[in-house]
């Protein structure tokens, strides 16, 4: 199950000639594809356009109906090859997945069709996730762009320019025979907005023209001396007809270009922060009129020099907002003014910070020290923003501002909390059965992978020393394959990243080269980390996929014979045990364990609407949820460092002779019976108790709890007149 339906906003993307369209970036950048009379569109989700797959997947229907192909790639290296229909026929097809990770995959097969180039519009639809709230490496699509030479398309972050960017981008494609790649930063794909939307077209060759009529050019096909060709053409030949097209077509933008002596050149996605600094400093207003002249690089690779000379021409400096590292465009823009003899100066860096996000806070800054240096007239007599004063003026900031004096005061109290998995994860007891076998065999190497058990290498587990990429887990683990020593190592792998490649990068290599030690599977019946989309072991029954093919059965035939599945991974002690066997087996050669458990939080998304359903409808609902008998509780907290879950909290001790604070839940609890099955495993208090929660009861619900309750107030009461004889 993926991790929203989209199957009600899907029908949108049948809107017509002339009507208006009202909602998402994902799904404008969808109908986009669809007004663009696409052939094919493939993709492996990831954020931030994990979205666009499901979106896809909810509307394969409407896409069937046009004669378009979607089809769910195993990887991003998968997609992009996919794009080979596109070589030798007019084929229109798009490929989507998350960079830079993704992109890191797709690179092999990005090369080839980039240096063969393409006769169909191509496009390769990137998710930039760069930033605070990236789960990947620091890392940025414009060095593929670069290293490609794709032409990288970067649109202001509104609905009516994303749509013009895909239509766009096609017909750049087959104006310079050159894939595209469009990069669609978080904020892009999920800005709300509008506009008038053109009739859907089907693709006018088709899938079926190009299988029936096949066709092959040598010249078109990356093998010598075809390769040395081919890099002479895209310099004489594809890059002058897109830097022709780029300009014919407009597709970067100049605002006020004359208005001052000096401009900002900015990346498109960055517009909407440039222009909301100016309006914070009086210089531009929310419709787009500023005051300073500004150059939109819709368009960042290639940069295009007639622009920047005309831009540039008669202006003391320019700010140049190109966001991370290192700074691509900044130094290209300085060797190509020095060529041309203009002397501007070009700003960038100096004014704003070398790493990191450019958040609206951030932008503002620099904007402001800019406009210090060129025009501090435009600033005088006007108080600025918070986030644009001076960092000396710290101390005026924080006295002037009590939520900001408010937040320090309590950064210096409140201790930081690392992230951690969901309350209820399946992969957290995976986990504290590991911190038990430490107990008995001491400490092993583990060997992570991407996806949520990464985790796992922060409090309160501090397990896992290295993560080397998606399904590449086992491989991470490979040089520790020695017969010097009998101790095994560990290593992590989920559903996804096995699918992804950690069958053929980790499994088939570890059986290949007769490894003896440990690989943990993580399946949760879907790519959980990702959004919950399926994959070749998902339970569910898709008509458009093929699902239920077991992950022990691929491992087996690809040699593996020592493999054991647990499918549940709550039950501690079974998952303990198969650990400790796995790690003390005799046996030689590859060992494997599945532990099958559904993602807590895509199954609490799915049962809590039924659940409410079935209240209202008035039928009996019996939930389970775990407590601590404060009394038994001796406030060890041995549960919570075995656990973590967010909801195993302290409070403090009833007990007026006790100092120590008891553990207790929360009511966020879903009752998975972790903390309950921790304390036996681990031979910890008996203070746990399981709860019923009853709606809806039934009269012999009610008659057992006066039943129970008449009895417990009996003995207490019993207990009572003995204390007051001992008092006596």
């Amino acid at each position: 199950m993926a991790e929203r339906s989209f199957t009600n906003e899907v029908q949108k993307l049948r809107l017509g000639e002339g009507d208006e369209f009202r909602g998402e970036g994902i799904l404008a950048v969808t109908k986009a594809l669809l007004q663009s009379g696409v052939a094919y569109v493939a993709g492996y989700q990831g954020a931030p356009i994990s979205h666009l797959m499901d979106v896809l997947t909810d509307a394969n229907d409407i896409l069937q109906d046009l004669g378009v192909h979607f089809e769910h790639s195993a990887s991003e290296a998968t997609a992009t090859a996919t794009l080979a229909a596109s070589v030798n026929y007019p084929l229109r097809g798009a490929v989507t997945f998350k960079s830079t990770v993704g992109t890191n995959v797709a690179s092999d097969a990005l090369a080839n069709l980039a240096s063969g180039g393409v006769t169909g519009g191509a496009m390769l639809i990137v998710g930039e996730d760069y930033g605070e709230g990236s789960s990947i490496m620091q890392e940025r699509s414009h060095a593929f762009a670069m290293k490609s030479q794709v032409w990288l398309i970067d649109p202001r972050p509104n609905l009516e320019s994303i749509v013009r960017a895909v239509e766009m981008g096609f017909e750049l494609s087959e104006a310079s025979r050159t894939p595209v790649m469009l990069e669609l930063r978080i904020r892009a794909c999920h800005v709300h907005g509008r506009f008038a939307t053109k009739a859907n077209k089907r693709p006018s060759f088709t899938l079926k023209d190009a299988i029936e009529n096949p066709q092959r050019d040598a010249s078109r096909i990356v093998l010598p001396p075809a390769t040395y060709t081919q890099e002479q053409e895209k310099i004489t030949e594809r890059w002058p007809a897109a830097v022709k097209f780029i300009q014919q077509h407009q597709i970067n933008e100049f605002f006020a270009a004359d208005a001052k002596d000096f401009g900002i050149v900015m990346q498109g996605g960055l517009y909407n922060s440039v222009l909301r600094s100016l309006e914070l400093l009086g210089l531009a207003d929310a419709f787009g009129e500023s005051k300073v002249p500004l150059y939109v690089l819709n368009i960042t690779y290639p940069l295009i020099d007639d622009e920047f000379k005309r831009f540039c021409a008669g202006k003391r400096g320019i700010l140049l907002v190109e966001e991370g590292q290192p700074d691509f465009i900044e130094q290209n823009v300085n060797s190509m003014l020095r060529k041309a003899d203009i002397q501007t100066k070009v700003h960038g860096k100096d004014v704003l910070p070398m790493v990191g996000e450019y958040t609206g806070g951030v932008v503002l800054k620099g904007v402001a020290r800019f406009l210090e240096i060129y025009a501090p007239e435009l600033l005088q007599d006007r108080e600025l923003p918070l986030a644009a004063r001076p960092a000396s003026s710290g101390l005026a900031v924080l006295d002037g501002n009590p939520k900001a004096f408010a937040i320090k005061a309590a950064s210096d109290e409140v201790q930081g909390r690392p992230p951690s998995f969901c309350t209820g994860c399946p992969e957290r007891p995976i986990f504290t059965a590991m911190k038990l076998i430490e107990r008995e065999l001491g400490q092993h190497h583990v060997s992570c992978d991407i996806g949520c058990h990464l985790f796992s290498i922060l409090p309160p587990f501090n397990i896992g020393a290295t993560t080397m990429g998606y399904g590449l887990g086992w491989a991470g683990a490979s040089a520790f394959n020695t017969t010097e020593t009998s101790k095994r190592t560990i290593s992590m792998m989920g559903d996804g990243g096995f699918w992804h490649n950690g069958l053929t990068s980790g499994v088939g290599n570890a059986v290949f080269n007769q490894s003896d030690n440990v690989l943990m599977v993580v399946d949760n019946g879907y790519s959980a980390a990702t959004g919950g989309q399926d994959v070749l072991s998902s339970k569910a029954i898709s008509p458009i996929r093929s699902t239920n093919n077991p992950i022990e059965k691929a491992v087996r035939g690809v040699g593996v014979k020592w493999t054991r599945t647990v499918t549940n991974t709550y039950s501690l002690t079974q998952m303990r045990d198969v650990l400790r066997e796995a790690l003390t087996t005799k046996e030689k050669g590859p060992k494997v364990i599945i532990a099958q458990s559904e993602c807590q939080l895509n199954r609490q998304r799915r049962i809590k609407p039924q659940i409410r359903k079935k209240i209202a409808g008035g039928e009996r609902v019996v939930r389970e949820r775990f407590g601590i008998d404060p009394d038994t509780c001796t406030g060890d907290h041995s549960c919570i460092r075995l656990s973590g879950c967010p909801s195993l909290t302290i409070k403090p001790n009833p007990d007026p002779l006790r100092r120590d604070p008891i553990a207790t839940v929360i009511d966020s609890c879903v009752g998975c019976g972790l903390c309950g099955e921790v304390a036996h495993a681990a031979v910890l208090c008996p203070s746990f108790y399981r709860a019923e929660i009853i709606n809806n009861p039934t009269a012999w619900d009610r008659f057992k709890l006066r039943l129970r309750t008449s009895v417990i107030g009996w003995l207490q009461n019993r207990i009572e007149r003995r204390l007051e004889g001992i008092a006596a």
